[in-house]
């Protein structure tokens, strides 16, 4: 399949689902990242920093990455991002669309998901100014990688044992972010701490948590765990 992950910022793809990232991947799937915002300003970090460490856990993972380009800390939901990011779309082919989860308190968060929610209903409309041919990504599935201090209720949760160390790699690139930036050092073992606990949920050693706001349907039972 070919799948979209849209970050508001450069880690928070990997954060929020870089285990199911790596497992979708090794399944044969073609997974791009659209970053929204460069990330910058941070603490820790530069421009050309971050997109190194972006290029770093793209060759962790096995990714492909395109940055947007959007401000930091001021993104909006406007027709011009939208249109942005429904081209990419289009242009990707994208069947699965993946996004924030809509309940956050960052705000670039917050804008981050409606635009992609109206970049797949963009992506598919006939006679206007969008380049390549209408699509219209047959399922959106939001990730969480909230600020919310809230335990996630989600609709599904991934088996992703067998990456949970690729996962770890992934976000441990962002040393700007995480190792170089006190704070936010507790951020690895946080976020494998909530994969383990969503794991004991299923009988596995660590899973990634989901939410779909349309049903999700299943080809066969010998999907469930």
């Amino acid at each position: 399949m070919q799948i979209v992950v849209v970050a508001p910022h450069p880690d928070d793809a990997e954060l929020g689902m870089g285990g199911t990232i790596a497992r979708l991947v090794a399944e044969g799937h073609s997974v791009l990242i659209v970053d929204l915002t460069s990330g910058e300003p941070t603490p820790a970090g530069t421009p050309e920093r971050r997109r190194a460490e972006a290029a770093e856990a793209d060759r962790l993972l096995g990714t492909r990455r395109v940055n947007l380009g959007f401000p930091n800390r001021t993104l909006e939901h406007t027709v011009d991002a939208r249109h942005a990011l429904a081209a990419v779309l289009r242009r990707e082919r994208c069947e699965i669309l993946f996004a924030p989860h809509p309940e956050d308190v960052h705000p670039d968060h917050l804008a981050a998901t409606r635009i992609a929610e109206d970049a797949r209903f963009d992506a598919k409309l006939t006679k206007c100014d969008l380049p390549g041919d209408p699509i219209h990504p047959r399922k959106l599935v939001y990730y969480y990688c909230t600020h919310l201090r809230s335990m996630p209720d989600p609709t599904f949760a991934l088996d992703i044992s067998a990456y949970r160390a690729k996962k770890r790699e992934a976000i441990l690139a962002y040393r700007s972010q995480v190792t170089d930036h006190a704070p936010n050092r507790i951020l690895p073992d946080a976020v494998d701490a909530r994969d383990r606990f969503v794991g004991t949920r299923l009988g596995v050693e660590a899973a990634e948590p989901f939410w779909c706001r349309e049903l999700p349907g299943l080809r066969s039972l010998d999907a469930l765990l």
